[in-house]
């Protein structure tokens, strides 16, 4: 059974990503036609589901600036939009079952509002998976999106808590000298090597030292997985760390997928009622997008968050099987849930893909705050005196800014999504300044741009390259630009947007490692 499950998620993946369509669209759809042919989820598919959420938080530890959460955006906006979608949602509720829809007839207020907490999150899973297909997981609206789910995987935690009756007990205080252990976790790591073992010691500490620690003394696994991706995220390996478990993490996300599917009967009642649910959603959305406004985000920080988070959470089938098993939930709503998340998944995808698309439609219709009044993260860009411009400043970006500033001196600048890279490159002598080359206002934003000579295209991620070539050819830009890929595919799609050098970062690493032995031999 288990084979042919494999077997048609990998066909109805392939099939989805040849339509421009992400993947996980036709893991989904893949276990629904799965369960209507008979077949049901597996212990196998089951345990591989959870490993992956699991694996999934960690790595999002991993890369999480603990700092962020305390930004009001963050904390607060997230707990309006909880308490803000909650009320909403429940007048909505407390109106269908006055019109007489049967399914809610027998619920009372404290019912239809448990089902309505449940419909106000969004789903992590989801959200982390579309950001890291665009490439876009330290965009300013990525980090402001991952925050708050962050933030709702807490309110999940204080719930389940309270709802299981299941207190943490005293041992559960020891949690507090994790960090204390932080030092012999990082002497571990900086001698891991970078082979299985580093693989091996990263899902040892997802596992037993995170999840199976927390889940020991009480508290949720996946917050513990969390935690402790958060504590090594100091590591100068972390990032390695990280891409180490990306496949396997990623093998594992499929079955997540498959087993929502496989999960669960869709009646035609379940499905009536599921889409009723889904026509709430847009409701979610404008809160998100009204709550994200009102920090003076930009019309495009705001509109890309609230479509990353344009979803309902599998953790609304976790609080559905908590209230059925508490016989305060008919079963029809908790396969209407199933399917409404389900749906939601299906529905938001393509609105994720063509993201940048419906922006483009939107900001005729939409205008940002007061340049003044502006988040201090989406303010206008000086690019100063610069004739270098390095979109992405990773290892390969990093690389060429010192290469070239030895012929351009003070003329080169980095522009780099994340804050904290930032704060790096800045102590490490480097002119290096926030932005997002993919936001398509990114050059309406920067007030001195016609010195420019030479623009370098070195994001990791070939799809933000392309973005980014794309908002450069709306500019009538007069100078040079080359960019870095990682397949042949790649290569002739930029070229085709009219990159003038586009090098193959895998054969470009073999030849500069053959000249520079050269160079040295011939001394």
């Amino acid at each position: 059974m288990d084979l042919v499950i494999i077997a048609v998620a990998f066909i109805s993946g392939f099939l989805m990503l040849r339509c421009h369509m992400p993947p996980l669209v036709g893991f989904l759809i893949a276990g629904f036609a799965l369960h209507a042919s008979g077949y049901t989820s597996t212990p196998l598919i089951q345990t591989l589901a959870d490993l992956g959420v699991t694996l999934l938080l960690f790595t999002i530890g991993l890369k999480l600036d603990v700092k962020s959460l305390l930004n009001k955006e963050i904390w607060l906006g997230a707990t309006l939009h909880n308490i803000a979608t909650t009320a909403l949602f429940t007048l909505c509720l407390v109106g269908l079952k006055a019109i007489g829809i049967s399914t809610f007839a027998s619920l009372n207020l404290n019912d239809l509002a448990l089902i309505a907490f449940a419909l106000s999150f969004s789903s992590t899973v989801f959200a982390i998976k579309a950001l890291q297909e665009k490439g876009e997981m330290n965009a300013t609206y990525g980090t402001l999106a991952i925050g708050i789910l962050i933030m709702q995987d807490i309110f999940a935690v204080i719930f389940l808590t309270i709802a299981s009756g299941k207190v943490p007990g005293i041992e559960a205080l020891l949690l507090f000298a994790l960090p204390l252990a932080r030092p012999i976790l990082f002497r571990l790591l900086d001698r891991a090597g970078h082979g299985e073992v580093l693989v091996l010691y990263a899902v040892f500490l997802a596992l037993v030292a995170g999840a199976g620690l927390f889940d020991a003394v009480g508290m949720k696994p996946d917050l513990g997985a969390l935690i402790l991706g958060m504590l090594m995220a100091g590591h100068a390996r972390a990032s390695e760390m990280a891409k180490s478990l990306f496949n396997l993490k990623e093998l594992f996300l499929v079955c997540f997928f498959l087993n929502i599917g496989l999960s669960e009967q869709p009646t035609v009642q379940g499905f009536f009622i599921a889409i009723i649910l889904l026509l709430l959603l847009p409701l979610k959305g404008a809160l998100y997008y009204l709550i994200f406004s009102a920090f003076k985000f930009r019309v495009r920080t705001s509109l890309f968050a609230t479509l990353t988070l344009f979803n309902y959470s599998e953790f609304g089938l976790i609080v559905g099987g908590i209230a059925y098993q508490m016989g305060i939930m008919p079963g029809s709503v908790l396969v209407a849930i199933a399917i409404a998340v389900s749906l939601s998944f299906v529905l938001a995808a393509p609105l994720n893909t063509f993201s940048h698309k419906i922006y483009a439609y939107a900001s005729g219709k939409l205008h940002d705050p007061n340049p003044n009044k502006l988040h201090h993260n989406d303010q206008l860009i000086c690019l100063g005196n610069a004739r270098v411009v390095i979109l992405g400043m990773g290892r390969i970006g990093t690389g060429a800014y010192d290469e070239l500033s030895e012929d351009y001196s003070e003329a080169v600048l980095g522009i780099e999504a994340r804050e904290d890279s930032v704060e790096r490159h800045g102590n490490e002598g480097r002119k290096v300044i926030l932005g997002d080359a993919t936001d398509p206002d990114f050059w309406s934003r920067v007030t001195s741009s016609k010195q420019i000579e030479l623009i370098l295209l070195a994001m990791p991620n070939s799809h933000a390259n392309t973005i980014a070539m794309e908002q450069i050819n709306q500019l009538n830009f007069k100078g040079r630009v080359a960019a870095i890929a990682r397949y042949a595919d790649e290569l002739e799609q930029l070229k085709a947007l009219g990159v003038d050098e586009a090098y193959n970062i895998y054969r470009e690493a073999g030849s500069g490692f053959a000249r520079h032995v050269k160079e040295q031999l011939n001394r």
